[in-house]
């Protein structure tokens, strides 16, 4: 009987101290959860997207840029070192970011189709927004216009009101630029002087201030606000205030450093940048389809015009964050900050986006969640004050609150909604086309609970994007083929080490690729390679490899096989599995 009572107090004591345990487990996961966003009250969102712009910024290590107002917010925000765009050019990269989908579900690979029709009717992120209760608004190219947003920017389902395009961007692909005979040209390189421009503007400068607009209408609201700013620039025409090239003399600068086409890139890899050549500056230098390298002096004002271009798209983001915070929401808004995709500036001998290199998928995915990356410092007049990249000059900004695995765009969805305070999307299942809302992204949030220490590495964390061509050679439509068209899909995986290409074999009547149809490979090392110069593919005997992984079944994901497929690659070169 003793002995029976004795195990009766011990099991209970077992049992309440188990209960005390998960009691006190469940208390830490939810302070840790309210860590992440306190209070989980919901935010108003300023979501800001470039338009081709690389990570040619001062808060990503550039030396040459001049980007004070980005450089400040970084500092202020969680910064996502190594994101990555699922593909290279505008339309199918904002949808497949807009749905958290991928290209392959959203099904755009150009600009001809509208994803509700044409795939699924998917949910768009300032749509999930709207249907909690947020006023929703867009201003400049948040969507890629025309049919791949069916007209209307996705309105009225992502939108509380039409969106917002500036006037003067009708003038963006007429003959703007003077030359030097003193006429006017349609030109790449296109430094204007304001004053005489159509309305006295530019189209840049007319979103912010229509973005400022719209928030001095919602200051006051207490219903809560998602306002996106699509700016143009950096895209092509460089058609920008003439007094941003001052910032970037053309003595000082200097060419990329692997200006020539890799001798081991496979022909379908290469993009000849035919939007480029169609500019009249550069039809006047009569360079040779599709390798022929631009001169070098010209080459050195492209480069020159870019960077005015980002200087430029600085400032006006320096003026939208300013109006933020002179507004009194600096501290109620989470603000992002993005681009589409990276462009080319003569590395491998490419211009424009168009290709599977980290110099065109690589992006900014900056995000400041106040209270949580930033508390207010209480000495200071205000959180963003305006930092103007002609007069002033560019103080020291310390980002140290940085995240180095790699992520995607399509993990912005997921994101920003939880950092808002709104439920985060579940994950989709294998096949979604019926599935109106879900994520093909992970939530970030858990980044924001920890600073992200030197060796905090995750060695499964990949980006995957690709990017279609029509044929196996470089053609006048290999940047931007149509859908009927593509013949070939690049697919491609960055990791911590590598950046590995298949071209595989694709039908655009049924959107499947063929997995055993590889037309070519590409495999770069990046700890000696890290601009993918050198591909290495072919030493690893990739048939004997293709062979091992055709047992695979059917069932497994390409991006599954493909992970797969560089695990085995990586560990022939550990283990000196090459050829001879």
């Amino acid at each position: 009987m003793k002995d029976s009572i004795v195990s009766l107090v011990f099991s209970i004591q077992s049992k309440m101290f188990t209960w005390v345990r998960i009691w006190l487990l469940l208390t830490v996961l939810h302070t840790l959860a309210l860590a992440v966003v306190p209070r989980r009250e919901r935010r108003n969102v300023l979501f800001i997207m470039a338009d081709d712009l690389r990570t040619s910024l001062g808060c990503y290590g550039d030396s040459v840029v001049k980007s004070p107002n980005i450089d400040q917010l970084a500092s202020k925000s969680k910064v996502f070192l190594n994101a990555y765009a699922q593909q290279a050019v505008c339309a199918p990269s904002r949808t497949s970011m807009l749905t958290s989908r991928r290209p392959d579900t959203t099904r755009l690979y150009d600009f001809k189709s509208y994803w509700r029709v044409h795939s699924g009717n998917y949910t768009t992120l300032p749509q999930y927004f709207k249907s909690q209760g947020y006023f929703t608004m867009s201003v400049g190219k948040v969507f890629h216009p025309g049919i791949a947003s069916n007209h209307t920017d996705d309105y009225p389902y992502s939108w509380s009101i039409p969106a917002y395009h500036p006037a003067s961007f009708r003038y963006e692909k007429e003959k703007m630029c003077k030359g030097e005979d003193g006429k006017l040209h349609a030109n790449l390189l296109c430094a204007v002087n304001v004053t005489q421009q159509p309305g006295g503007t530019l189209p840049d400068m007319e979103s912010t201030d229509e973005a400022v607009r719209l928030l001095k209408t919602r200051a006051n609201d207490d219903v809560p606000f998602f306002l996106a700013v699509g700016f143009h620039k950096p895209h092509i025409p460089f058609r920008i205030p003439q007094e941003y090239l001052g910032l970037y003399p053309i003595e000082q600068m200097t060419l990329a450093p692997d200006p020539n086409v890799p001798k081991l890139l496979p022909p379908v890899a290469y993009n000849p940048w035919t939007d480029v050549r169609k500019r009249d500056d550069v039809q006047k230098l009569n360079i040779s389809f599709p390798y022929g390298p631009i001169p070098k002096d010209f080459q050195l004002r492209i480069r020159q015009h870019y960077y005015a271009a980002v200087s430029y798209m600085d400032a006006q983001v320096g003026r939208l964050l300013r109006a933020l915070d002179e507004l009194g929401l600096a501290n109620s808004t989470t603000v992002v900050f993005t681009s589409d995709h990276g462009w080319s500036l003569g590395e491998h001998g490419e211009w424009a986006k168009y290709s599977n290199f980290d110099v065109t998928t690589h992006v900014p995915l900056i995000f400041f969640v106040p209270g949580v990356t930033s508390c207010r410092d209480q000495l200071r007049e205000s959180t963003f004050p305006f930092i103007d990249p002609l007069t002033q000059s560019e103080p020291i900004f310390k980002i140290d609150k940085v995240i180095r695995n790699m992520v995607e765009l399509v993990d912005v969805f997921p994101t920003v909604s939880y950092m808002a305070g709104l439920k985060a999307p579940q994950p989709c299942p294998d096949i979604s086309f019926q599935k109106e809302l879900c994520t093909e992204g992970n939530n970030l949030a858990y980044t924001f609970l920890h600073q992200e220490q030197g060796q905090g590495q995750d060695e499964e964390a990949i980006s995957f994007s690709q990017y279609p061509r029509p044929a196996d050679t470089p053609q006048v439509n290999s940047d931007l083929p149509d859908l009927k068209d593509i013949k070939i899909m690049g697919y491609s995986i960055r990791s911590w080490d590598y950046r590995y290409t298949l071209w595989l074999g694709f039908n655009p009547k049924t959107f499947k690729v063929n997995v055993s149809d590889v037309h070519a490979g590409e495999l770069y090392m990046l700890a000696d390679d890290p601009g993918q110069d050198h591909n290495i593919y072919s030493d690893f005997e990739p048939s004997v490899m293709l062979t091992k992984m055709a047992s695979l079944p059917r069932t497994v994901s390409l991006r599954r096989r493909m992970r797969l497929q560089l695990l085995y690659l990586s560990a022939g070169r550990k283990t000196g599995r090459m050829k001879a």
